[in-house]
């Protein structure tokens, strides 16, 4: 993760400072601590009639090319939920709607730090599918033939789910 290295209040240098237990980024000039907090995002685990779970194949880095979860992350006027279901519609052409929460999960980043993301499940879905977005395909998939996902914590969500209803 590139470090900030000016203050967003004031412009001033960020120096760092041991205080609140650890060392955080303090401006020198406003006295603002920098909190470096995790970037939320949802993902959605879609399962049709054979309860087989759909997967998109990434067209944008990091991971591009690997199978993963469709998902991505929340704007600002949005809740958890509103962000997986857009992003399903992005990224797959399919309207979904929510039936269960799965889990929520951090996930390092390089770019960003972390990234806290809170994965659904979607039984109900309607529309054609279709890759879209930054979704080079999709694909639905049996639980027992998955390929390799992107993300460990889309892998994690994947098992709570098998743990909870394929048990």
């Amino acid at each position: 993760m590139q470090k900030k290295i000016f203050c967003p209040f004031c412009a001033g240098s960020l120096k760092e400072h041991f205080t609140e237990g650890r060392m955080r980024s303090c401006c020198g000039s406003c006295g603002k601590i920098m909190y470096e907090n995790p970037i939320p995002a949802a993902c959605t685990l879609v399962l049709n009639k054979e309860n087989h779970l759909l997967l998109v194949k990434r067209g944008v880095p990091p991971k591009e090319g690997e199978w993963c979860l469709p998902g991505g992350f929340m704007e600002l006027e949005e809740g958890p939920e509103e962000t997986a279901l857009r992003e399903l519609r992005e990224e797959t052409g399919l309207q979904g709607k929510i039936d269960k929460l799965i889990g929520v999960t951090a996930h390092p980043s390089a770019m960003y730090g972390a990234v806290l993301i809170t994965g659904f499940l979607v039984r109900s879905f309607s529309g054609n599918p279709e890759s879209g977005d930054d979704a080079e395909d999709i694909a639905f998939f049996p639980m027992d033939q998955l390929p390799p996902l992107a993300f460990d914590s889309h892998m994690r969500f994947v098992r709570i789910y098998r743990d909870l209803y394929m048990s």
